[in-house]
């Protein structure tokens, strides 16, 4: 009586969580152990999957790393190349100076050229003036210097621009100083 106290008692444990118990048919027992291969197979591929979606993600961010360092590391790259042809001008200027010294106006010409140069390659790396002679006060892009009474200017406008603002891409990188109307 033992055995089959413990059998029953095996028996309706596992029945009791949906497993079949000793009075299972062989065909029962034959579904379900397909069943388990079938699910323990899914497990196996949901962990392969998962495995290779955190590989994938630390790639990822390992990839990113890099990219912020090399980013960190050559990001002057481009500005240092467009300012190389200004400092050759600069240096030519200097290796002339003697025999400019008697003639200024080639010497002013040597400085506007220099001046160019370093316009075009400031406009080509996005670097943009702000001149805002005639538009209203932003204090976001403007650095009011002084008022001064206009009789031809609205109240608030810019009359003068003492020092020249700059922007990046849009954003204000220095802004313009200037001289704005009041009544």
């Amino acid at each position: 009586m033992g055995t089959e106290e413990n059998g029953e008692r095996a028996g309706s444990g596992t029945q009791e969580a949906g497993m079949p118990g000793p009075a299972s048919s062989p065909a029962e027992l034959e579904r379900l152990q397909q069943v388990l291969a079938e699910a323990e197979e899914r497990a196996r591929s949901h962990r392969e999957q998962y495995l290779r979606a955190v590989a994938e993600l630390d790639n990822v961010r390992k990839r990113a790393q890099r990219d912020i360092e090399a980013a960190n590391r050559y990001g002057l790259e481009k500005f240092a190349a467009e300012l190389l042809p200004v400092r050759d001008s600069l240096e030519l200027a200097v290796q002339s100076a003697d025999q400019a010294q008697a003639d200024a106006r080639s010497l002013k010409q040597g400085q506007q050229a220099t001046l160019q140069l370093l316009a075009r390659a400031l406009e080509r790396l996005g670097v943009t003036p702000i001149n805002p002679v005639g538009e209203a006060f932003d204090p976001d892009r403007h650095e009011a210097m002084m008022a001064q009474e206009s009789a031809t200017a609205k109240p608030g406008t810019v009359l003068q621009v003492v020092q020249t603002g700059y922007e990046l891409n849009g954003r204000v990188i220095r802004p313009a100083r200037v001289v704005v109307a009041k009544s």
